[in-house]
């Protein structure tokens, strides 16, 4: 673990994106005792609305009075929920799919698989956006449409894997001995998928908080006065640009989100991929060795 935390903490983009996710998410943890306005979602203040940024109000309000940081802050809980929960119900689906279509052979398999290209071969936003649409507006739809448009990343993510690790020894040993295939799957396939599976949930993070934002800016995501990032953008729209702090907060807690994620993602890529390591060393002593025969020659 101290191996691990070092290489992490030596990779500046990863600290970063770490850094960035653990603060929003302590502050959406306690968003509901740390708030200047815990009634921000629901107040009504005529007289105080699209007020630009000040010591009372650091974001400025809203079209009704509400305070945007405490509406950013109550946000912030909801989007990483839906973000969390939606990635986690997808993993649930695609990685039992991708175990099994690894394992097994023939039809079953193929069966699996297709039925997986058939989701990937349609846009993702697209895909999230007709179902959004179909089952109407709330939290739990927005999760269902990213646990349908994500497991199938899952699913391909675990069945390769899982083809390349039944040629491994410790298969064999598991066959060998009589273990039966869920046990060997279970308890000896599952732990070795931990470090890719780590990473792809990583990077679905971030593409799970800007779909969710893309849903509640077309109004299919939790419905008013909810003050979900991206419904709090589509609001904002047409006081713009006069009122810019009023999207600007939520846009700005979006960029940096799925930044944090996507540097965090690719950090651990780096940190729990030996084979990535390895691979980039050689290339880099390739590219040394060339540039030292390059510098005799020219000497010479």
């Amino acid at each position: 673990m101290d191996g691990f935390l070092g290489r992490l903490a030596r990779d500046r983009l990863a600290a970063a994106g770490f850094a960035i996710i653990a603060a929003f998410v302590v502050l959406a943890l306690l968003a509901p005792f740390i708030v200047p306005y815990p009634d921000a979602a629901h107040a009504i203040d005529p007289l105080g609305r699209l007020k630009p940024p000040s010591a009372t109000h650091w974001f400025g309000t809203d079209r009704v009075g509400g305070d945007v940081f405490s509406r950013l802050l109550l946000g912030a809980r909801e989007t990483l929920i839906v973000a969390l929960v939606g990635v986690g119900a997808a993993a649930a689906v695609g990685v039992p799919v991708g175990l099994a279509a690894g394992w097994v052979d023939g039809t079953p398999s193929n069966l699996l698989m297709r039925g997986a290209d058939i989701f990937l071969a349609i846009p993702q936003i697209i895909l999230a956006i007709v179902i959004a649409q179909a089952l109407g507006p709330s939290l739990l739809n927005v999760i269902l449409a990213l646990a349908a448009t994500l497991w199938p990343w899952f699913a391909r993510l675990v069945f390769a894997e899982t083809r390349s690790l039944r040629r491994e020894p410790f298969v064999e040993a598991c066959d060998a001995i009589g273990a039966s295939p869920l046990r060997t799957l279970a308890l000896h396939v599952l732990p070795n998928l931990a470090s890719p599976l780590i990473v792809r949930f990583s990077l679905s993070m971030g593409f799970a908080v800007l779909t969710a934002a893309a849903l509640g800016f077309l109004g299919l995501g939790a419905p008013a006065p909810s003050p979900e990032w991206g419904r709090t953008i589509a609001e904002s729209r047409e006081f713009l640009p006069e009122a810019w702090w009023y999207a600007a907060a939520p846009g700005l807690a979006i960029f940096l989100v799925v930044m944090g994620f996507n540097m965090l993602g690719d950090g651990l890529r780096d940190v729990l991929d030996p084979r990535a390591r390895t691979v980039r060393k050689p290339a880099q002593g390739a590219e040394e060795t060339s540039g030292g025969e390059t510098a005799r020659e020219a000497a010479a």
